[in-house]
């Protein structure tokens, strides 16, 4: 049963600006946006210009803006990097993610540091270390198992308690792609194709088709006695770990990361969005957790859910030790949400027998094992695809379908935060003040007795809640006149006009 007071936070990618505003919105309480370079994702670079203008919108939500400076580095790259992070200290960056130890004997400012999962973040002693060092924040390697990461969560605080030193923060990993490496650590693209994944431009190589073959060079049969020829033999599912938050906070994690920093929007906004409500109800249930960025009202027009964007299928991948079914051989592509089998098929159509629920639209995107076409039209249970019948084999008969691209779905995703403030507006001496949240002003005004004292109330209300599309919204609005509640009517006259000038010095619309 956890004692301490707990920050939660849900960190989520941002691939650029706007992908890391819309993470926001969503109900991130942090992003990690790429620098213009030594990212480990090379295609994923941001410009200073944009990264400050991230930093700024991130900040009206009490979030937080980190940025990778992940990549190993070379010799001659040492100084660069470290003038780049002085840019974007000054920018208002929050945290540098860092896996090059070496950068630690350059001049950097003083920004927090956290230590990429490609540290090789897998033991106690690791962690110690990196917590020796001065690093605020350790992202733990993916392949560790609960039991694996309380040990490291009570030797950290074991050690604060000795020292009386910052107890370092434990971040995980708790969606998106996975590959087979030592949580990032991969050298099989830089062996293979001659590009480095340290460096941010990983081939992919376990997305690719292997055959395995024993020592003697002959192929291994699978349980069906079928050669395992021509499969995705290392391409994981994607992790997903929504179903054990609780016990991952009880072991000692409080940083949430959703992987992908080449995801797009639609991808972010969805996912952060379904683990931002498994997360508040956590927090609410829980005295001792708390929200990591200012407490907000979040609207979405859509549910969230987590098959309905790019996904593998899922697996909690060593979580909770090793498990079957964690790779999936037959297709390294989005498998989406099972819609139902094929009953049959005609020349230009195929008969779906659906699930529940389910509703196909025109432009739907479907799929089977490795293959997948778009839908030209539905007529009931009839689908016409976008490709030949004919061309997608005979096993389409009887194959189950799933749907990797809901139209609808995506059309939806919208979603909105808003920071609930409180408003006081009271009579003074000389005129009066008014209260927005933090900001409070006072403003010199004759009190004009009121022919309609529940008109000039209601007005008060009106006007002063119109916050437009800035990112407040009331929570509880209070109106006094000479130090009494105001109910039902407010005893002077004020101008809209003036009601409006005031509340646009204070909220800047």
């Amino acid at each position: 049963m956890l004692k301490e007071s707990r920050n939660i936070s849900l960190l989520a990618p941002a691939r650029d600006l706007e992908v890391g505003k819309a993470a926001i919105q969503a109900g991130a309480d942090a992003v990690y946006i790429g620098a213009p370079e030594f990212g480990a994702r090379q295609a994923a670079g941001n410009s200073l210009q944009d990264i400050a203008s991230l930093v700024e919108y991130a900040h009206l939500f009490g979030a937080q803006v980190l940025v990778t400076l992940n990549t190993l580095l070379h010799d001659e790259e040492y100084t660069r990097a470290c003038a780049l992070a002085h840019e974007l200290y000054k920018v208002g960056v929050d945290a540098l993610i860092i896996q090059d130890l070496e950068l630690l004997k350059y001049n950097l400012p003083p920004i927090r540091l956290h230590a990429s999962t490609q540290c090789d973040n897998r033991t106690s002693e690791q962690i110690l270390h990196l917590q020796q060092l001065g690093f605020r924040r350790a992202v733990l390697a993916r392949e560790l198992s609960l039991e694996q990461i309380t040990e490291i969560h009570q030797t950290t605080q074991h050690y604060t308690s000795l020292h009386h030193t910052p107890c370092i923060e434990l971040e995980a990993f708790v969606h998106g792609a996975l590959c087979v490496s030592y949580s990032g650590r991969c050298y099989l693209s830089e062996v293979l194709m001659n590009r480095s994944a340290n460096r941010g431009c990983c081939a992919q190589p376990c997305r690719q088709r292997y055959d395995l073959l024993d020592k003697d060079g002959n192929e291994v049969l699978d349980m069906y006695g079928k050669p395992i020829h021509q499969r995705y033999l290392l391409s994981l599912q994607d992790m997903d770990r929504s179903m054990h938050l609780a016990e991952m906070i009880e072991a000692g994690v409080t940083t949430f990361k959703i992987e992908g920093r080449l995801k797009d929007r639609d991808y972010v906004t969805n996912i952060v969005a379904y683990y931002r409500q498994l997360l508040d109800q956590l927090i609410e249930n829980n005295p001792v957790l708390q929200h990591a960025s200012k407490r907000s009202v979040y609207q979405y027009n859509f549910t969230p859910n987590p098959e309905k964007t790019f996904h593998r299928g899922k697996t909690d991948y060593l979580l909770h030790g090793r498990t079957q079914k964690m790779a999936n051989w037959e297709s390294p592509k989005s498998t989406g949400e099972k819609i139902g089998k094929v009953v049959a098929i005609r020349r230009d159509a195929i008969c779906v027998q659906l699930l529940p629920k389910i509703v196909l639209h025109n432009g739907d995107g479907l799929c089977y094992e490795d293959k997948g076409f778009a839908i030209n039209r539905v007529e009931g249970e009839w689908i016409y695809p976008n490709i030949r019948v004919s061309e997608m084999g005979n096993r389409i008969l009887g194959a189950m379908l799933y749907r990797n691209m809901d139209n609808e779905f995506l059309r939806s995703l919208k979603a909105e935060r808003r920071i609930p403030i409180d408003i006081c507006f009271e009579t003074t001496s000389d005129g009066y003040r008014l209260t927005i949240g933090d900001t409070s002003a006072e403003f010199a005004s004759e009190h004009q007795a009121a022919s309609n004292p529940e008109r000039a109330l209601q007005s008060i209300i009106q006007q002063l809640s119109k916050l437009g599309d800035t990112h407040l919204i009331v929570n509880r609005m209070t109106i006094l006149a000479d130090n009494e509640r105001c109910e039902n009517e407010f005893p002077y006259f004020i101008p809209i006009s003036l009601l409006n000038q005031w509340r646009r010095e204070l909220t800047q619309i």
